[in-house]
C-alpha cells in the first residue's frame, strides 16, 4: 500500500508562487545544478533566499502550530540549568545557564568553600555581538591559574584561541584559524593545539609557549602528510603523558610526549599498520593497548611503559560476541566499556589490577533498564574510587549518579526534571527485531504513549547508520511534543552504525553499504507488520549521513513513506568523493571508497541519492542546509530540491530551507535551535495528518 501525505484543509498541498525559484534560476546549460557550488556567485545566495521565502510562505499556516510546539517544549523543561560540579586539585567548577539565556556561564569556588564562588567565563556575554557562537574546547592549566579556549563564530569550524588569567583577567586573542582541540602540558607554560591544511584536515600539532599570558612563537611538533589521516591530541589521566594520535577511518598510530617535558621530540609508540586501530591508556609502569590487530572486535593488552616494543601481554582476549569500545585507566585498575552484539547493549566493566595483572574484582555495573545508555562521566582524579555515571533511555530522562567501588552504594547526583502533563512513566518503549533482505536481525526501538500502545500509530522513523556511530537510547524533551500528540518515535539501528558492535559497522560500509538502506526499509516494514505503525502515515528523518540513508531509501521505495525530513543531508556522494579539495573527502575514502578506483566509483554511483533520481512518486520533502557547513555543503540539499522540483513527480510539496548563519550542527543558541526543531515537528505533524486536529 502506498503511503499518501494526509492533507490539512488549512494548508495547500503545493501552493507555490509562480514562477518558482527553480523556474526563475534554472540554467539550461547546467541541468545538474552544479553552478550552485560557486558561493561567490550572487545568484547562489539569491536562489537560496528565494527558496527560503517560498518555504516560509508555505509554512505560514503552520506558524501558530510552530509556536505552540515551541512554547510547549519550553514549558516541559527546566530552563535554568546548573551543571554538575567537578572538583579539581584546588577549585570546583560548574556551569550555569540562566532561564532566559542561550549560553552558559562558567563558575568556580575553592574546594570546600562554596561561598567564594566567582564566574570566570561568560559565554552569553561573548555571544551578544555574534550571530553564531560555538565553544570548541576549554582547557585549564594544571595549576588552575589560566584558562584557554577556542571559539567558532561563523559555523565553519575554524576556531580562534583565547587565553585569560583566572578568574577575571581580560581575554587575550592568541591565534586564529586553528582546530578546536587544546591540551596543556604539566609545566603550566605550554599549550598544544592543531592546525588545518587547505581541506580543513587537522594535519599538524603545534606547541605554543606561554609566559605570564605572553605567547611565544608556535613550534611544529608533528605533521601528518597522508591526506586520509587526521591528528588529535590528549593527555592521560595519570597526567604523565601527552598522546598525539594520527588516525584514518581504519588505521591509527600514537606518539608520546612527556607531559613534564613537552619540548622534547615525540616518539612513536608503534608504527601504523594498515587496517589496525589502537589506543593507549596509562598507569605508572604500564601502557594498556586497545587494538584490533588479529582481533576485529578489539582486545586489550598490556606492555611495559619503558619497553613498548616488547611483546604485548593479553589482558582481555578477543570475543566473537562482544566489542571492546573504550578503556579508562585509574590507579586501581580499568573501567571498560563493552558492547554485546546480540542485545545491542553497552555495559561498563570494572577490572582491578595489581601492576599489569588482573586481581580480584572483575564485574559489570548494573543497568537501570535495557536498552539504555550508560557511560562514564567526568572524573579527572586518577585515584578516584567513586565513579560518575550517566544513564538515560528513551523513557528515562538523563540522570547522573556516583557509584562507590568500595561500598557498592549508588547516589543520584542530578536528574533532569520534566514538567507538564506527559511524564516519563506515561511512556513505554519496546525493542523489536526486523528481518533484513539477507535474513539478518535488525534492532528497532519504538517509544510511544503507554495508553496508545497496541494501536497502529502515525510514526516518525529516525535513521543514521554510518561511521560506526551508536544510536543508544536518548531521552528528548522536544520529542514529548510529538508523543503527546499521538506520534510514535522509532529508531532503525541499521548496519553501518555501531549498535551491535564492530561487525555491525563493517557490514554497512564500503561494498556492504547497501545493507544500511535495505535495513532501514526492513525496519519500516516491521513496524507495520507488528502493529506499531500506520502504513500510510510513516515519515522518515535523517541528518548528515542519515540524510544519505533516507535519501537512498526513498530512491529504492518512495512509496514507503508519506514524508521525509532531510537535515544537512549527504546526498551528492559521488561528486563529493571525486573532489579531494573539499573538507573531509580524502578522510572518507575508507568509509565510502575512492572513486578513482573503478569498482568503488561504480558502487558509489549505484546508491548516491542525487545520481539515482528517477521520475517516481517521491513523498513530500522538507530539506535543510546551512550556508557555513563545511561537512555537507549547502549545495547538496539545494541540488536535491532543484532537481526534484524540476522532475515534478513528488506526491506533495518539496521545500528547501537554508540557514544562512549556521554550520553543520545548525543554530548554536539553544532557543533558536529549539525553535528550528519546532518548525520541523510542525511539518512532521502536518505530513502525518495531525496538524488539522491541532488547529
Amino acid at each position: 500500500m502506498k503511503a499518501q501525505p494526509p492533507q490539512s484543509s488549512s494548508i495547500p498541498a503545493a501552493d507555490f508562487s509562480s514562477p518558482s525559484p527553480v523556474e526563475r534560476f534554472r540554467r539550461p546549460d547546467d541541468p545538474e545544478w552544479h553552478w550552485l557550488e560557486d558561493r561567490d556567485d550572487p545568484q547562489v545566495s539569491a536562489f537560496l533566499e528565494a527558496a527560503n521565502d517560498e518555504s516560509k510562505t508555505w509554512m505560514r499556516p503552520l506558524d501558530d502550530l510552530v509556536e505552540r510546539l515551541y512554547h510547549g517544549h519550553l514549558s516541559r523543561r527546566e530552563l535554568g540549568i546548573k551543571g554538575l560540579p567537578t572538583a579539581l586539585d584546588r577549585f570546583t567548577y560548574w556551569s550555569e545557564t540562566a532561564a532566559d539565556a542561550d549560553y552558559p556561564v562558567w563558575w568556580r569556588h575553592h574546594n570546600g568553600n562554596p561561598s567564594d564562588a566567582v564566574p570566570f567565563l561568560d559565554l552569553q556575554q561573548r555571544a551578544a555581538a555574534e550571530h553564531y557562537l560555538e565553544l570548541g574546547d576549554m582547557a585549564l592549566s594544571p595549576d588552575e591559574r589560566w584558562l584557554a579556549w577556542t571559539e567558532d563564530t561563523s559555523g565553519d569550524e575554524r576556531f580562534t584561541l583565547y587565553l585569560k588569567a583566572l578568574p577575571d583577567g581580560e581575554p587575550l586573542l592568541l591565534l586564529e584559524e586553528i582546530g578546536p582541540e587544546l591540551t596543556w602540558a604539566e609545566d603550566n607554560a605550554t599549550l598544544l593545539f592543531t592546525r588545518y591544511d587547505a581541506t580543513q584536515r587537522p594535519d599538524s600539532i603545534w606547541r605554543l609557549p606561554l609566559n605570564r599570558g605572553q605567547a611565544g612563537e608556535p613550534a611544529l611538533i608533528l605533521r601528518e602528510d597522508d591526506a586520509e589521516f587526521w591528528l588529535g591530541l590528549g593527555k592521560t589521566r595519570s597526567r604523565q603523558w601527552l598522546v598525539l594520535e594520527s588516525a584514518s577511518k581504519d588505521t591509527s598510530e600514537c606518539y608520546l610526549l612527556s607531559a613534564q617535558a613537552p619540548d622534547q621530540t615525540p616518539r612513536c609508540f608503534r608504527p601504523r599498520e594498515k587496517g589496525v586501530e589502537y589506543g593507549l591508556e596509562h598507569r605508572p609502569g604500564y601502557f594498556y593497548v586497545l587494538h584490533n590487530r588479529n582481533a576485529p572486535h578489539f582486545c586489550l593488552e598490556v606492555v611495559d611503559e619503558h619497553d613498548p616494543q616488547a611483546p604485548w601481554r593479553p589482558l582481555i582476549e578477543h570475543r566473537d560476541d562482544t566489542t571492546l569500545e573504550d578503556v579508562e585507566a585509574f590507579d586501581w585498575g580499568l573501567a571498560i566499556s563493552e558492547r554485546d552484539h546480540h542485545e545491542a547493549q553497552v555495559r561498563v566493566r570494572i577490572v582491578e589490577l595489581d601492576g599489569g595483572h588482573a586481581v580480584g574484582r572483575d564485574e559489570r555495573l548494573p543497568l537501570p533498564e535495557s536498552p539504555c545508555s550508560l557511560m562514564l562521566g567526568d572524573m579527572p582524579h586518577f585515584d578516584s574510587r567513586r565513579l560518575r555515571l550517566r544513564e538515560e533511555s528513551f523513557v528515562m530522562p538523563v540522570h547522573w549518579l556516583e557509584h562507590d567501588l568500595d561500598s557498592g552504594q549508588r547516589q543520584v547526583l542530578k536528574s533532569q526534571p520534566i514538567h507538564g502533563d506527559l511524564q516519563p512513566q506515561d511512556l513505554c518503549c519496546e525493542r523489536i527485531w526486523a528481518r533484513a533482505h539477507d535474513g539478518e536481525r535488525i534492532p528497532v526501538s519504538v517509544v510511544m504513549r503507554a495508553d496508545l500502545a497496541g494501536h497502529p500509530l502515525p510514526t516518525l522513523l529516525y535513521g543514521y547508520g554510518a561511521y560506526g556511530e551508536v544510536l543508544d537510547p536518548w531521552f528528548s524533551v522536544a520529542r514529548l511534543e510529538l508523543l503527546a500528540r499521538g506520534v510514535a518515535f522509532a529508531v532503525a539501528h541499521v548496519r553501518g552504525g555501531g549498535d551491535r558492535g564492530e561487525p555491525w559497522y563493517l557490514a554497512g560500509k564500503l561494498e556492504h553499504k547497501e545493507n544500511s538502506f535495505r535495513d532501514f526499509l526492513a525496519a519500516r516494514h516491521a513496524l507495520v507488520e507488528k502493529g506499531f505503525s500506520d502504513a500510510e502515515r510513516i515519515a522518515a528523518y535523517g541528518a548528515s549521513a542519515g540524510g544519505l540513508l533516507v535519501g537512498a531509501s526513498l530512491n529504492l521505495a518512495p512509496e514507503a513513506f508519506c514524508a521525509a525530513l532531510l537535515d544537512v543531508p549527504f546526498v551528492d556522494v559521488l561528486r563529493t568523493m571525486e573532489n579531494p579539495d573539499l573538507p573531509l573527502t580524502t578522510a572518507e575514502y575508507t568509509e565510502w571508497g575512492n572513486p578513482d578506483e573503478p569498482d568503488a566509483r561504480k558502487r558509489i554511483r549505484a546508491y548516491s541519492p542525487l545520481d539515482n533520481l528517477t521520475p517516481q512518486p517521491y513523498p513530500t520533502l522538507f530539506l535543510q542546509g546551512s550556508w557555513h557547513d563545511t561537512r555537507v555543503p549547502y549545495w547538496e540539499p539545494a541540488k536535491l530540491y532543484a532537481r526534484l522540483r524540476e522532475m515534478g513527480t513528488a506526491r506533495g510539496p518539496v521545500l528547501l530551507r537554508t540557514d544562512m548563519a549556521a554550520g553543520h550542527g545548525g543554530a548554536s543558541g539553544r532557543f533558536k535551535a529549539w525553535h528550528d526543531n519546532a518548525r520541523q515537528d510542525a511539518f512532521i505533524l502536518w505530513a502525518l495528518g495531525l496538524a488539522e486536529r491541532e488547529a
